[in-house]
């Protein structure tokens, strides 16, 4: 027993150690005058390793209640339909005459450079370790804890955040494509105006309302109907099953694919040598600018690693689907740049459809129709494809403790995590019908960032800890490859502003609050 005058009454020994971390009192420690201080109390170091725990890797091909039914296609056109979409309608032209002018392929090879470290990580680790949990799974098998619950948090964060702020913005594609034809959308319910909101709820409790607000307010918009009208059409899909999914996803995959191979066609008659001139008008520090302005359309290839237990042969064909649609994807992104700064001047492409805009000023306003709805179909299955992944996040998380249990539940029949489905479903539908989201959305970012440098991180410790673990594919020039990932994602997470730094602690504080207080005594680990 312990006889520590703090502890009233003596408390049982666990160990040799009391729960205060103390030693026990033996007849040696009476001789030489009382038992040998612990520098380090037991308990703390207790919560210190819970922190850093790590849990067993079950394998790829774990039974999960999942139905297998993806083929190595489903998670390419899964891959592709996750990343092509405002990124080759928009941002395209946007860094084009903002940053690098013509030289916005090099930006756009840089990027693609910088995702291939990355996707060639989570290949390795995608095969190894498996499990619907993506980049949390693979951090939790190989970094503890704690730093799995800091990237599974994050993946809510992007995914989630990204698959409003896409439904905000497949909204307004739409409103426009509704307009040209005739079709006006009442204002009111297409926006969010955070001011005419207020000024509505100040008039319902009958209080004055501040010139300011009633200025601002003049413009309305009260909800966007839309986007959240999206959201919910794909809950119900999602949780239709997922081989209704990805048959869903292929065939919008077909349609943007067949659009931007009819603007290639189309632009290639129209190319003009002289627009090349000056080809980097801002100098290489444009095109690295472009760079990091455009990475972020690349974002989509880590939803493929969410199908791990979707997948007949996970080892086999997620590596391919990682790797095969982030190429498919970063010779689309060239091609495209590079005709459309050809055709017309870099200088022009500052608008919101700049591919289709070029189209209407070399006369082509069927070919520009088309691209519009082709943009609104690649929106679509980028929401779908992050939709997905948030719910495997979700799923992943809850099965290990660290949320709760009712987040596990997968229905027998569609074998999909309905409730989980539907409740994020109905809660993007309130942030993206409700919210104006566009300071919100910078969280995506860095978000992602944290989640890809910790993946390539994880494929160094593994090699280091586990090197007798089974890898059907294996990144090349490790410990390089991975390294350089890492230095990328930094690189790339320093150059965002301050204040998106500023959010993301907040947001970090907030998972750590949840963690302390309910993820580490729930976890499946401490009950072990």
């Amino acid at each position: 027993m312990c006889r520590s005058p703090l502890c009233a009454p003596p408390m049982a020994c666990m160990a040799g150690y009391c729960r205060l971390g103390r030693r026990c009192e033996s007849p040696q420690d009476r001789a030489a005058g009382g038992p040998e201080p612990l520098r380090i109390s037991r308990s703390r170091a207790g919560i210190l390793r819970s922190w850093f725990r790590t849990k067993d890797i079950g394998g790829p091909r774990a039974d999960t209640g999942l139905r297998r039914c993806l083929t190595t296609m489903d998670l390419i056109f899964l891959g592709i339909g996750g990343i092509i979409g405002a990124g080759i309608f928009v941002l395209t032209g946007v860094a084009a005459a903002r940053d690098a002018g013509p030289a916005i392929v090099l930006s756009f090879l840089i990027s693609g450079l910088a995702c291939a470290f990355t996707a060639l990580s989570y290949a390795e680790l995608a095969a190894a370790v498996g499990g619907s949990g993506s980049a949390y799974g693979y951090a939790y098998a190989g970094l503890g804890e704690i730093v799995a619950w800091t990237v599974g948090w994050d993946l809510v964060l992007e995914y989630g955040v990204a698959t409003a702020a896409v439904a905000i913005g497949w909204s307004g594609y739409v409103r426009n494509a509704l307009a040209s034809v005739g079709i006006h959308l009442p204002l009111a319910y297409t926006k969010v105006n955070i001011y005419a909101v207020a000024a509505w709820g100040l008039g319902l409790f009958h209080r004055p309302i501040p010139g300011v607000i009633a200025a601002h307010a003049a413009a309305g918009g009260f909800m966007n109907a839309p986007a959240a009208a999206i959201i919910l059409v794909l809950s119900l899909v999602l949780a239709a099953g997922v081989r209704q999914s990805a048959a869903l996803n292929g065939l919008m995959v077909i349609v943007k694919l067949a659009v931007i191979g009819l603007f290639i066609a189309v632009a290639a008659f129209h190319v003009t040598p002289g627009n090349w001139h000056p080809f980097m008008p801002f100098g290489w520090p444009g095109v690295m600018r472009g760079a990091a302005l455009i990475f972020f359309a690349y974002i989509g290839f880590d939803a493929v690693s969410t199908a791990a237990e979707e997948t007949r042969n996970p080892q086999h064909s997620l590596p391919i689907g990682i790797i095969v649609s982030l190429l498919v994807c970063t010779v689309i992104y060239i091609l495209v740049s590079g005709l459309l700064t050809s055709i017309v001047p870099y200088f022009t492409l500052d608008t919101a459809s700049p591919v289709a805009q070029a189209m209407l000023d070399l006369d082509h306003p069927l070919v520009a129709l088309l691209i519009g709805i082709g943009a609104i179909v690649g929106l679509t299955s980028v929401m779908l494809v992050l939709f997905y992944g948030l719910t495997r996040i979700f799923l992943a998380m809850a099965r290990d403790g660290l949320l709760p249990s009712s987040f596990a539940a997968v229905h027998a029949r569609t074998q999909t995590p309905v409730r989980v489905i539907l409740i994020c479903g109905v809660f993007m539908a309130l942030i993206a019908g409700l919210t104006p989201i566009a300071y919100v959305a910078e969280l995506v970012n860095i978000g992602t960032l944290a989640a890809f440098t910790i993946v390539c991180a994880g494929v160094l410790v593994l090699r280091y800890t586990r090197p007798d673990l089974p890898r059907p594919f294996r990144a090349p020039g490790s410990p390089v490859v991975p390294l350089l990932g890492m230095g990328f994602c930094i690189y790339l997470m320093m150059s965002l502003p301050l204040v998106t730094w500023i959010r993301f602690v907040v947001w970090f504080v907030i998972g750590l609050g949840i963690y302390i207080s309910y993820g580490r005594s729930h976890s499946q680990l401490a009950a072990k």
